[in-house]
C-alpha cells in the first residue's frame, strides 16, 4: 500500500509560494475540501489526485508516494 507523503508535497508548495491548502487545490484543479482532507492525513488521493498533486509541482509520483505495510499503515522504514 501507499500513502502520500504530505511534507514533501508541502515542501514543494511552499517553494512556489503555495503555503495554504486552498492555493494548492487552486493550482491543482483539486476540491478544496479533498485538498484540506488530504494535506490532514484524513484521506489518501486517489491516483488521478495524487498524479494532478505530483504533476503541479513537477515531481515525480514516486518521491511523494511512500510504500507503507498495511498492518503498520506508517511508511517503510519510518522510524516510529
Amino acid at each position: 500500500m501507499y500513502r502520500l507523503n504530505i511534507q514533501k508535497l508541502l515542501d514543494a508548495a511552499w517553494r512556489r509560494g503555495d503555503k495554504k491548502p486552498y492555493a494548492i487545490a487552486k493550482r491543482t484543479g483539486l476540491n478544496t475540501s479533498s485538498t484540506y482532507r488530504i494535506l490532514a492525513g484524513q484521506t489518501q488521493p486517489d491516483l488521478n489526485s495524487a498524479l494532478r498533486l505530483a504533476h503541479a509541482y513537477d515531481l515525480d509520483i514516486r518521491t511523494v508516494m511512500d510504500l507503507v505495510d498495511d498492518e503498520e499503515e506508517e511508511p517503510v522504514g519510518a522510524v516510529a
